[in-house]
């Protein structure tokens, strides 16, 4: 299955980093106009997706910079959901 799932991503690779980049513009802008009224779930929820998908793109590409620097956005992200949902503090 991941085999099947990795030749997907490999054959539409520009689509998807494009998606997740999409993805990343909208959820920091919407964070500029709204501030604090912003809904962080879904920020933080649509960085962490859209961080698996750049990380995802990066590694089938081998690129070991960018695949780090995802990785991290992904934690990041993590992290994010779980202040928004209140789990830490």
């Amino acid at each position: 299955m991941i085999l099947t799932l990795n030749r997907f991503i490999f054959q539409n690779l520009r689509t998807i980093e494009m998606i997740g980049v999409l993805m990343r513009i909208f959820s920091f802008s919407l964070v500029s106009w709204r501030g604090p009224a912003s809904p962080f779930m879904l920020i933080w929820s649509l960085n962490t997706i859209d961080a698996i998908m750049l990380a995802w793109c990066s590694a089938l590409k081998r690129d070991s910079a960018y695949t780090l620097l995802y990785g991290f956005w992904i934690i990041v992200g993590l992290i994010g959901i779980l202040r928004a949902g209140q789990f830490i503090h």
